[in-house]
């Protein structure tokens, strides 16, 4: 027996119908707006402004890392900055393995040495095409990310890695004095205890790319140290702020008070002669060397390399002394 459709039934179906469709459209899903959550315990320390004046600095580090892989391993090396990161240090171990190897280095700020290091943890796909570049190879062979370094290529790793920590004294040495040097290797990275579990620290993530290899480079630096350093960057800042002021309101009588007190050599050249190497060589003790200028003829004063007055060769309390007769022209 054929079912028999309701008024409502039938209702909806000449509607459907109506609309082009036999069945009810179905309405698009608004997006959902996703928010980063913020852990109130653990607020962030640095700015945005902060983090990207470190990410200025090291887009020069890059540059410079990739003109020095290019160099000294003879390929077409890309170094970039993949972003500048607050995190927490255990965030940091925990993405290290047991078989990774770290770099501790020790710096150096302002001319005091600092008590926390620096750390740097390189891929070790880039790092073995180094060492096997330096060797002799081609460096292209595809390594698993546990591998374990040998005795011998630990040694290579530590002179590799200098060539990057002394990039670093160039791309700071605009907004302070910091040296990097090589501590040790850390060949155990969860057994490092020179940093606390919680302290906040920032990493700058480089992506390394060579010859078909890429990999990532990362430089962590303790929240301790980068305190210091950006105390040390806000200080001078200010004292440049308060020179460049006192400096607008000085007059030249102030800028050659500051200066009249420097020590120039001067010097008073008698003449100039020419001579051949064999003369010079039979040089004897009573020999007269000729300067081809007339006994009573002027000298010239030279004032830091240039020659700035002619005077008269004479004697002032017995001692030889010239007196200054004119000034030369076109300095």
């Amino acid at each position: 027996m054929a079912e028999v459709l309701s008024q409502s039934q039938i209702d909806a179906l000449l509607n459907s119908m109506q609309n082009g469709g036999g069945t009810e459209a179905k309405k698009e899903e608004e997006p959902q707006v996703k928010y980063k959550k913020y852990d109130f315990y653990s607020p962030k320390k640095y700015t945005k402004d902060k983090l990207k004046m470190l990410q200025n600095i090291y887009d020069n580090f890059a540059r410079i890392a990739s003109s020095q892989i290019n160099g000294l391993f003879k390929v077409t090396s890309e170094v970039e900055v993949m972003g500048v990161e607050e995190q927490r240090y255990y965030e940091f171990g925990n993405a290290l393995s047991d078989t990774d190897v770290m770099t501790i280095a020790r710096v150096t700020l302002q001319g005091e040495m600092q008590k926390v290091p620096m750390l740097i943890h390189i891929a070790p796909e880039i790092m073995i095409s180094m060492i096997d570049r330096m060797t002799g190879g081609m460096g292209t062979d595809q390594i698993p990310s546990s591998y374990i370094y040998t005795d011998i290529e630990v040694a290579l790793y530590q002179r590799i890695i200098k060539y990057f920590l002394n990039i670093n004294k160039d791309v700071w040495a605009t907004h302070l004095k910091l040296d990097v040097e090589f501590d040790r290797l850390e060949e155990n990275p969860s057994m490092f205890q020179g940093i606390s579990v919680d302290e906040a620290v920032v990493i700058i993530m480089l992506s390394v790319q060579m010859q078909g290899l890429s990999g990532i480079l990362n430089i962590c630096i303790p929240g301790t140290l980068m305190s210091e350093i950006f105390d040390v960057i806000d200080k001078t800042k200010h004292f440049a702020d308060v020179d460049d002021s006192n400096l607008r309101k000085g007059s030249r009588e102030d800028i050659l008070d500051s200066i009249e007190n420097s020590e120039l050599d001067i010097m008073a050249q008698l003449g100039i002669a020419r001579l051949s190497l064999d003369d010079v060589y039979n040089f004897q003790v009573g020999d007269v060397i000729n300067l081809n200028k007339p006994k009573d003829s002027d000298v010239t004063l030279h004032i830091a390399g240039q020659p700035w007055f002619t005077g008269q060769l004479g004697v002032h309390n017995k001692n030889v002394a010239v007196k200054i007769q004119e000034r030369v022209e076109n300095v």
